[in-house]
């Protein structure tokens, strides 16, 4: 087996991680632990085709990785959003607060 078999098996063994963690209560599938391990489980699946290329098996992957991408940069979005937020709250309090 080679080194670009291996990484395309250890990609579906996370993807397949992240699919039993969701289905058992283990991740929650919004989450950033879930999205990585698949991010990660279809990027290294598509290393794997780089020498064997499949392009049922590319376009698979590449969707899913994009999918994971666009839930991370969800996540991210809404944490900015929410620290944002939290910033202009305490300034808005900090400004209301009578002189001493």
């Amino acid at each position: 087996m080679s080194l670009l078999d291996l990484a395309g098996m250890v990609g579906v063994v996370m993807i397949l991680i992240a699919y039993a963690g969701v289905q058992l209560g283990r991740l929650e599938p919004r989450e950033a632990p879930a999205l990585l391990l698949n991010l990660a489980g279809a990027g290294l699946i598509l290393w794997s085709l780089v020498v064997d290329f499949n392009p049922a098996a590319f376009l698979m992957e590449a969707c899913w990785a994009l999918v994971a991408l666009f839930g991370l940069a969800k996540l991210v979005w809404r944490r900015r959003a929410r620290l944002s937020r939290r910033s202009r709250g305490r300034r808005r309090s900090q400004s209301r607060r009578p002189a001493a």
